[in-house]
């Protein structure tokens, strides 16, 4: 079986990519995501797609429809957008157990990005997550 995802819209600054949902979804976004960062020379490109691949495996475990991935760029940050039509809202602040199968994702996808949100709408939501990919120039002048 093969997957086709192909971009909805794809410019220098913007993906849009709709996802069928299935197990392979996840590294079909991985690698379009990849493909479309490197292109567009984003400083955090392996961040970004473990956030990509983390939100999309997490529709695939919990929803059972497709998903709409949308990158896009805005003043040195990177916003991941990942909808689906599951209404549940996730939990965004649980921690994970060391005797629990799965729960990480979300803890990852909160220590890489700068925030995370979830806007509901009906019939679905859509998670933001928010990742800084170029550094201000007042950035740069502090020390590390």
């Amino acid at each position: 079986m093969t997957i086709t995802a192909s971009p909805v819209t794809s410019s220098t600054t913007c993906l849009v990519l709709a996802l069928p949902w299935g197990p392979r979804s996840p590294a079909a976004a991985r690698r379009i995501a990849s493909e479309w960062l490197e292109a567009a020379e984003c400083a955090r490109t392996a961040d970004a797609v473990l956030i990509v691949s983390e939100l999309v495996t997490n529709v695939v475990r919990h929803t059972r429809g497709p998903c709409l991935l949308t990158l896009a760029e805005h003043g040195g940050f990177l916003d991941i957008a990942v909808t689906d039509h599951s209404e549940e809202m996730p939990d965004l602040h649980r921690t994970a157990g060391g005797d629990q199968r799965g729960g990480f994702g979300l803890g990852i996808v909160r220590h890489l990005g700068e925030s995370v949100r979830v806007v509901p709408r009906i019939g679905g939501k859509t998670v933001h997550v928010s990742l800084q990919v170029h550094k201000s120039a007042h950035d740069l002048r502090r020390p590390p």
